[in-house]
C-alpha cells in the first residue's frame, strides 16, 4: 500500500451579491451643473431689505466617496429699507470655491460646506451718493442636502453665512469699511453629465452546472440558497470542486462594508464550521468584486473592505489567519455585461458582478 498525495477543493465557490451603490445613489465620479435661486438677508449695518431674491450658478464634480468641489457664483440686488433713504439699491456679486463634505451617497445626500473667493459689494443709495464699491476677499460656511432622482437629475438646497468687506466713503452706514455677514438660502437644481462609464464587453463566461433550488427556510427573509453540487472525483491530478451559490444581499447591507447578522449566519454554516471540521484545509481565498458604477478607485477600495471584513470575521470565529488570504478585484472581473442597459434596470443586471467569493482548497493524504 503507498501513499499519494492529492489535492481536494473541500468547499467551492460562494458568491454574495451584497449590494454596492446604485447607479442613481452612486458616487459616480459625475460632473454636474447648477442653476438656482434663492433668499438674501442682508447685514443691518447695509440698510438693505430682508428677504430679496438671490441669482446662482455652479458647476460641480464628485471627487470621493465623501467630497465634492463646486465652483461658481451668485448676484443678489436687495432695495434700499424704505426707513432709510429715499432710493437706490445694494448689490452683491460672489464668485468662488466650495469644498462639499458629503455624510451620505444614497439619493438624499446631506452635507457641509467651506468655501473661499471674491466679493463685490455696491452700495448706492441716494440722497447724497450714500456708500461706494468694493471688491474684497469672500468666505462661507453652511450646510445643506442634494437629493438625487436618478444618474441625471437632482436638487440642492443650503443655507450658508457669506462674510465679506463693505465700503462707505461718507460714514453714513458705518466708517470707512467693514466686515458684512449676509446670510443666503439657495434652492438648485443639478443637471448631471459625467454619467458613470460603459464598460468594454466582458468575454463570454462558461455557464456552471445548474443546480436544484432548495425551498427557503420558514420565516427567513432572505432569497433561499442554492443546493450545492455534490463533491466529483475528477482524477488524482485534479481537485474535486463543490459550488454553492448564495443570492442577493445576504452579506452586507446597502454600500456598506459591515456584515449583516444573516451573512455572519451564512459563513458559521458554510465555511466556520468546514474549516474546523477539515484542520487539512490550508488555504482560504476570498476575493471581494462589484460592478462597474462608479470610479475604479472606489469600486476597488470597496471590494477590499469586504473581502477584509469576512476574512476578520472568521478570524473572530477561531480560524487561524495563515490560512486566510483577502484580496479586492472591484470591477476587473465581471461575471455578466448588461450593454446597453441603464438606469434601475442596469442595477438588476449588474447584480451577479457584486460579489464575495471564497475559495476553499485543502491538501490530504489518502492511502491507496
Amino acid at each position: 500500500m503507498k501513499t499519494k498525495l492529492i489535492n481536494l477543493a473541500l468547499a467551492g465557490v460562494f458568491t454574495f451579491a451584497a449590494g454596492s451603490v446604485a447607479a442613481e445613489e452612486a458616487y459616480s465620479g459625475s460632473w454636474y451643473v447648477m442653476p438656482g435661486i434663492g433668499l438674501v438677508h442682508t447685514d443691518s449695518d447695509l440698510r438693505a431689505d430682508d428677504d430679496s431674491a438671490a441669482y446662482s450658478f455652479r458647476v460641480g464634480k464628485e471627487l470621493s466617496e465623501h467630497w465634492d468641489v463646486q465652483v461658481g457664483g451668485s448676484y443678489a440686488r436687495p432695495d434700499e429699507d424704505d426707513d432709510a433713504f429715499t432710493s437706490g439699491r445694494y448689490k452683491q456679486t460672489l464668485f468662488g470655491v466650495d469644498a462639499l463634505y458629503v455624510l451620505s451617497r444614497d439619493s438624499f445626500r446631506p452635507f457641509l460646506l467651506a468655501g473661499l473667493g471674491v466679493a463685490r459689494n455696491n452700495i448706492d443709495y441716494n440722497p447724497g451718493d450714500v456708500g461706494d464699491s468694493k471688491t474684497s476677499w469672500m468666505a462661507n460656511v453652511g450646510a445643506g442636502f442634494q437629493y438625487h432622482f436618478n444618474e441625471v437629475v437632482g436638487l440642492q438646497a443650503d443655507i450658508r453665512h457669506v462674510w465679506s468687506r463693505a465700503k462707505d466713503d461718507t460714514d453714513t452706514l458705518f466708517s470707512d469699511d467693514k466686515t458684512v455677514g449676509n446670510t443666503y438660502l439657495n434652492f438648485g437644481v443639478l443637471f448631471k453629465f459625467g454619467a458613470p462609464k460603459k464598460m468594454a464587453a466582458a468575454e463570454p463566461v462558461a455557464e456552471t452546472p445548474a443546480m436544484p433550488e432548495v425551498a427557503p427556510a420558514p420565516e427567513e427573509a432572505a432569497p433561499a440558497m442554492q443546493e450545492a453540487e455534490p463533491v466529483q472525483e475528477v482524477g488524482p491530478d485534479k481537485p474535486a470542486i463543490e459550488k454553492i451559490t448564495l443570492s442577493a444581499e445576504v452579506l452586507f447591507d446597502f454600500d456598506k462594508a459591515t456584515l449583516k447578522d444573516e451573512g455572519k449566519r451564512i459563513l458559521d454554516t458554510e465555511i466556520t464550521e468546514k474549516m474546523k471540521a477539515h484542520p487539512e484545509v490550508e488555504l482560504v481565498l476570498i476575493t471581494g468584486h462589484t460592478d462597474r458604477i462608479g470610479t475604479d478607485s472606489y469600486n476597488q477600495k470597496l471590494s477590499e473592505r469586504r473581502a477584509n471584513q469576512v476574512k476578520k470575521y472568521l478570524m473572530g470565529q477561531g480560524i487561524e489567519e495563515s490560512r486566510l488570504h483577502a484580496v479586492g478585484k472591484g470591477e476587473k472581473e465581471p461575471v455578466v455585461d448588461c450593454k446597453g442597459v441603464y438606469g434601475k434596470k442596469a442595477i438588476d443586471c449588474l447584480q451577479p458582478n457584486r460579489r464575495v467569493v471564497v475559495e476553499v482548497e485543502a491538501q490530504r493524504q489518502i492511502e491507496k
